[in-house]
């Protein structure tokens, strides 16, 4: 079974095997953790951003971690929060287990998440971290993956408090 840890800290520090990355479509960085892990990994991340294409909102890219503890950083796209009524719930859905699969197509160990689409995307924090949640439960009862642990790096003191609460710690 894959064990999940809530941290509350900065991801760019986290010594695992794949960070994940709350990118824009365009991978070539912005605000947020996706400004963070871009100006912490150095600009060789931003040159290999070039080469991809961008991502899809729901999808994610893997490119290596540079100057980051992390080996790799795993890119995916939340969605805007619109109001609820385009999709949001099942495309943040997505960008956590789209990161999954590229985790275990990594054949990796250790992965961390940040809180995918709550900052300047203005998904509900609590709302996401359910779904975060959900996913991230189904996925550790799995026995054939290679993960082994799972990290919830919040950034903020509320986003820690909500998962603090909903995993009863």
């Amino acid at each position: 079974m894959v064990k999940i840890t809530l941290l509350q800290g900065d991801i760019t520090r986290m010594e695992v095997d794949a960070i994940v990355n709350a990118a824009n479509t365009t991978l070539l960085g912005g605000g947020g953790v996706d400004g963070a892990i871009h100006a912490a990994a150095g600009p060789d991340l931003l040159a290999e951003c070039r080469t991809l294409g961008g991502c899809p909102t729901g999808e994610a890219k893997v490119t290596r971690g540079y100057r980051l503890p992390a080996r790799y950083i795993i890119h995916t796209v939340g969605p805007i929060w619109r109001g609820g009524h385009n999709n949001e719930e099942m495309l943040l859905r997505s960008c956590y287990e789209n990161a999954l699969k590229r985790a275990e197509e990594l054949q990796i160990e250790t992965i961390a998440f940040p809180n995918i689409s709550t900052g300047v995307y203005a998904f509900p924090k609590q709302r996401a971290a359910e779904i975060a949640l959900d996913v991230l439960n189904q996925y550790a009862k799995k026995k054939d993956t290679t993960l082994k642990e799972i990290f919830l790096v919040c950034f903020d003191l509320e986003n820690y408090q909500i998962y603090k609460r909903l995993m009863n710690i």
